[in-house]
């Protein structure tokens, strides 16, 4: 594989990777980095990138790897809600006033679940995964995938659900 067809195959993989970095470590800085490491890995790959069924498959199973990596080596979670601030900062003041407490409150409630349900939501909620893709990033059957994910859902629901209700309360 050559820079041209490198470029064309696996430089737009970039905005995902980095979303789903940024799902997984809550730090825009070291999400950047762990896609350079990527691109890095799969670079260095690049001849051998035709015997893998899905490259990108490949480049979300390294991120994820790479980002778990990261947190283990730091041994405590990142808390880093300034991120998540500026982008409801920027938004469209009409949107701004009528969905920041609920993204606010949908990024806490996915904080809340467990690490492997977090990464799920991310790639088929927000990436758009297939099942087969996302059984082959996380390591499970798909069947497993489902039932996680209907969970995952049903948790940010009763999240949202108990917040809007105690907000309602005036509490």
């Amino acid at each position: 594989m050559d820079l041209q067809e490198y470029k064309i195959k696996i430089y737009p993989l970039k905005s995902k990777l980095f979303r789903f970095a940024k799902r997984i470590l809550d730090h825009t800085e070291e999400a950047e980095d762990v896609v350079q490491e990527v691109f890095i890995k799969l670079w260095n790959r690049r001849d051998k990138l035709d015997e893998y069924r899905s490259v990108e498959a490949l480049a979300m199973i390294t991120t994820k790897n790479l980002c778990l990596d990261r947190i283990k080596a730091r041994r405590y979670p990142v808390e880093n809600m300034d991120n998540h601030r500026r982008f409801i900062e920027n938004m469209p003041e009409e949107l701004n006033a009528d969905h920041s407490d609920l993204i606010y409150g949908i990024h806490q409630a996915i904080k809340l679940l467990p690490e492997q349900q977090q990464m799920i939501i991310q790639l088929r909620d927000i990436e758009g995964l297939e099942f087969g893709e996302i059984a082959e990033i996380v390591e499970m059957n798909e069947n497993a995938i489902r039932v996680a994910l209907s969970r995952a859902r049903k948790r940010i629901r009763e999240l949202l659900t108990k917040t809007k209700a105690y907000d309602y309360q005036g509490n």
